[in-house]
Order: structure tokens, then sequence, then C-alpha cells
């Protein structure tokens, strides 16, 4: 077997510049990058440090391979071409989804059927059987057809990555956690500056924050689909966990804040906290947002209220933004972080950010408001 694969991160639009951060960081070889897919190499027994340590991919793929697909044949031709036994056992269940988008090859039904036969075909040629099983552990085939071209790869991580599995309860409109982690990074969490979202929800900005400033691994508290992998060594997922969990600071220093006017989205942010190790990081309690006062304290306020989407209707939500720009005018030299979908929203806040950055919030367009630069 080849030491190096090829893989692909699969990202919300707008992560893909902190995806490609943290695979540099990890030491992977980034290659291409598309809207939402961030393509890279990196040594095999990779499969686990990515999966266990990336904060922002909401699946990591190994690419096995790429070809121009522009009729069924040339698909089917390209996947049986493919190494499909080094990845897949003769008992193992393989089911086969994907994605087709401005391509010929429109219908993702048929498409799943032609590589199904064609990993089929392949593996008949390296297993004695006529008919596979399919009884024994899954590891699912994915196709990505962009504009003709076809992308073959097999799924490392199962569940997605931002489940990270602290989060039993949520709220409702609950923000994913990969969003919630970008958020907190971009608002660049200090040691030395209180970090505070006055619409919790869940809490996932503060825990994510916490997160990144004791640099424990997202992925600590959860299993992958490649942990029993036949393509990979022994011993490779206890040494990533063991190594990540080492790499936990016991003695970070940062404090935030996740505070909510319902009860009950503060009671599930503290036990979400306690479930991801940062309950002493995090302070929660009940507040109105627009009662925030800086208690003579340096802060940052990273926040997802309301867009008027799925919780509170548009008129009040524009209401809200308003309130929070008149009341937040006494937090003077506070830094101010606002993800929403309402392209209104610097008008009825009552400033221009200093800086906006697009993301998606699960399929909603936003607009990261950013504000950062010091006024009185």
């Amino acid at each position: 077997m080849d030491d190096t694969l090829n893989f692909c991160a699969v990202c919300l639009f707008g992560l893909e510049g902190l995806i490609g951060e943290e695979l540099d960081a990890m030491g992977c070889k980034r290659t291409e990058t598309i809207n939402g897919r961030v393509f890279f190499t990196a040594p095999r027994e990779y499969v686990a440090r990515v999966n266990i340590r990336s904060r922002y991919a909401e699946r990591i793929y190994i690419v096995l391979g790429s070809f121009m697909a522009e009729s069924f044949d040339a698909l089917f031709e390209g996947t049986r071409a493919l190494p499909w036994e080094e990845f897949i056992r003769k008992d193992d269940r393989f089911p086969v989804t994907g994605h087709a988008i401005q391509s010929k090859l429109y219908s993702v039904p048929d498409c799943q059927s032609i590589v199904k036969k064609a990993i089929i075909e392949r593996l008949k040629k390296f297993y004695p059987l006529s008919v596979f099983p399919e009884t024994g552990p899954t590891v699912r085939a994915e196709f990505f057809i962009l504009r003709d071209k076809a992308w073959l790869m097999i799924d490392t991580s199962g569940t997605p990555l931002h489940k990270r599995g602290y989060r039993p309860e949520t709220v409702a409109a609950p923000l994913r956690e990969t969003l919630a982690a970008a958020l907190a990074k971009l608002a660049r969490p200090r040691h030395d500056v209180l970090f505070w979202d006055p619409f919790c929800g869940s809490g996932t900005i503060p825990i994510e924050a916490a997160m990144i400033m004791t640099n424990r691994a997202p992925g600590l508290m959860r299993k992958f689909a490649a942990q029993d992998a036949k393509y990979l060594p022994g011993g490779v997922w206890r040494d990533a966990f063991e190594e990540a969990r080492s790499e936990i600071k016991t003695d970070a220093v940062f404090e935030a804040c996740a505070s909510d006017i319902d009860p009950e989205c503060v009671r599930i942010a503290r036990e979400s906290a306690e479930r991801a190790g940062v309950g002493d990081y995090v302070k929660t309690f009940v507040a109105n947002a627009l009662d925030i006062e800086t208690g003579g304290r340096r802060g940052t306020i990273v926040c997802n209220p309301p867009y008027g989407e799925r919780l509170l209707d548009r008129k009040r939500c524009e209401e809200l933004y308003k309130a929070m720009g008149e009341n937040w005018k006494r937090l003077g030299k506070w830094q101010i972080y606002v993800l929403s979908s309402h392209e209104g929203f610097e008008r009825l806040y009552g400033r221009r950010a200093d800086k906006v950055r697009k993301v998606y919030n699960g399929m909603i367009e936003c607009y990261y408001y950013q504000y950062f630069k010091n006024k009185n």
C-alpha cells in the first residue's frame, strides 16, 4: 500500500480558508480548493489525526481517483479502474452516495447504480464471489461530479464531524459546531479578554472557543467510520487519540460567558460545556443580551442572534438589531462579531462593519459582521 493518500475535506461554504490553515498546521499538503472542498495529501495514518483534530470539516474522504465522466460508460470504466480492493473487504457493506452538480450526468440514483456495479466488477477480480454478502462493517463509497469531472472517494468519518458528542440536547435552530468554531476562531479569542455570547442557545460558540483555547481536539468524544478499517495499520487510532489528549492545555487561562434570556437554553449550555470538558472555562447564566455591562473589563461579543428565518419574525428581529446597536454603544472599545442573514443588518445596527465575511449556516446564506476597530 502507498503510504501517502489523497484526501478531501468537505466543509460549509466560506470555511475553506480555515480548513486549509488547520491542515497546514497538521502537516498536510494542500493540492486544490473548490467551494466547500479542500483537497490534500498526507500519510495514510493521518486518517485518524485529521478526523480527530479538524474543527471546521464536515467529513474527511480518501480520494481514490478523479476523471472526466460525461457518460455513464465513462463513469463505469473510471470507477472500475480504481483500487477499491485496498479499502473494501469481501464481506463489507459498501453503500454508494453522492452528488452531481452542473454535469451531463445529473441523475444521482443512476450514478449510484453505475458506481455500485463498477465497484462490484472490480472486487470480483480479487474476491472469488459472484454475490457480495455485505454483512460486515460499512465502508461508504462517495462520488462527487462537478462540471463533468468525477471524484470517487471513501468516507472515513461516518457521522458528520460537527457532531462532537457533547450536545445531545439542542435548542431551536441550533448552530452547527463547525460553524461555531469558525466564528470563535475569527474573533481571535485571547486569554486576557472576556469572550461572551449573549444569545448562547446551546452554548456552542463559547464551548468551541474554550476548546480552541485549551487545545482540546473536537473529536475526542466520538467514534469514526474508519476506526476498524483494513487499510490502516493497527494502533493508529489509539495513538492519535492519546497524542491529542496529551496536548490539552490543562493550565489555560480563559473565560467565556454563555448567557441567554431563556433558562432552558442556559441549562442545556451548562450541561454541554461540562460534557465537552470545558465547564471550568464557560460561565452560564440567564441575562438579557441588551443589559450587558463591561464591568471595567476588555471583552469580545460573538453571537448568532435570530435572523427572522426560524426564530422570531422579521419585524421583531429588526427591532432587536436596532436595540443591540443602541444598547451596546456603552461597551465602548469591546469588539463585536455578529452572524446574521439579514441583508440590512448594518443599517439597523446603526454602524457599518469593519469587515464582513460570507458564510453559510446550513443552507442559509449569512454574513459575519465584524466590528473590531476601537471606538469610543
